[in-house]
């Protein structure tokens, strides 16, 4: 296995071929994307709702090329009010590092915690990344200015890129990979744009062995084999589980216009698709697990709980 360690990483050219395996990166990958540049007063937003555990959020960018069909920003004012179809476009916050430097700073003089999910509405490390470098400037600011805390959520394996800037954070950041089943047909039924599934797996590996906190989001919970939950073990022994009726912020209600009970075959939704998912699948990743596992379901998540629910 390769360890890519920050001095190497100094010198290596990170490309769409070398992370994939020669995989594509979305099967339905939109050819062309609106780019537009965005100019915001602020980079941190104060979190709230299911993020309130944190103290801010972290979108480098608005909108998402990954256009996953069960995205809970479709239903949000952001994604119904654009006049353009989501996936289709996107906003580059170009002085994001700028900003996110000087309000570090202002929030540290105001001796005030910092906890940041990166990020809420967007992926950091959608395919604009790999030219822009926006979220790649936000974690340079955050090596020399740390936070308390930054949980990294995406589902690509450009995260890898980073490796050089996340291990000066220490202990201070977490990856949150998320990796909803282990079937790429179902992968390409739900989120055809997305990275394969096998190249997130192998960035998890690459993140863990070069001491990276790191875990799983497994979110929302797709159908997946019964060998999935073995697989993850090997991989992490920190999960998430998030099914779509906690995890759109609407109980359901979102995920209910966007019709993605359409999505599963008939077979299928009985079994993958309602409020009792995410105790199921509890129950089979615990068959997986060793008993000291962190098995985290959002659907009982405790906002009172302690530092390692983060």
């Amino acid at each position: 296995m390769l360890i890519v360690s920050a001095s190497c990483l100094r010198n290596v050219v990170i490309t769409r071929d070398s992370l994939y395996d020669g995989e594509k990166e979305g099967d339905e990958m939109k050819e062309f994307v609106n780019i537009n540049e965005s100019f915001p007063k602020k980079i941190l937003t104060p979190a709230s709702g299911f993020l309130s555990r944190y103290s801010h959020t972290l979108n480098p960018y608005i909108g998402c090329q990954f256009a996953c069909s069960f995205c809970y920003v479709r239903q949000s004012p952001v994604g119904l009010f654009r006049g353009e179809e989501w996936g289709r476009w996107v906003d580059k916050k170009v002085t994001a590092a700028n900003l996110l430097e000087k309000e570090l700073l202002k929030l540290r003089d105001k001796d005030q915690s910092i906890t940041i999910f990166m990020s809420s509405s967007t992926d950091p490390y959608q395919p604009l990344e790999y030219k822009e470098n926006i979220t790649r400037s936000l974690l340079e600011v955050m090596a020399k200015q740390p936070p308390d805390f930054l949980l990294l959520q995406t589902r690509s394996p450009l995260v890898v890129r980073d490796i050089d800037f996340l291990v000066t954070l220490k202990d201070k950041v977490r990856v949150s990979m998320s990796i909803e089943t282990d079937l790429d047909s179902v992968r390409k039924r739900f989120m055809p744009q997305s990275p394969p599934i096998q190249a997130r797996m192998k960035a998890v590996e690459q993140l863990r062995e070069n001491g990276i906190p790191v875990q799983v989001a497994v979110a929302p919970i797709l159908p997946f084999s019964e060998q999935f939950p073995f697989r993850l073990s090997q991989l992490v022994n920190r999960i998430v589980l998030d099914d779509f009726f906690s995890g759109d912020g609407s109980g359901g209600k979102r995920t209910e216009r966007l019709k993605i009970s359409e999505l599963y075959e008939e077979k299928e939704r009985e079994l993958w698709y309602g409020n009792h998912v995410h105790l199921q699948v509890y129950e089979k990743m615990r068959t997986a697990y060793s008993p000291d596992a962190f098995i985290l379901v959002k659907k009982v998540f405790n906002v009172g709980c302690d530092r390692s629910c983060f």
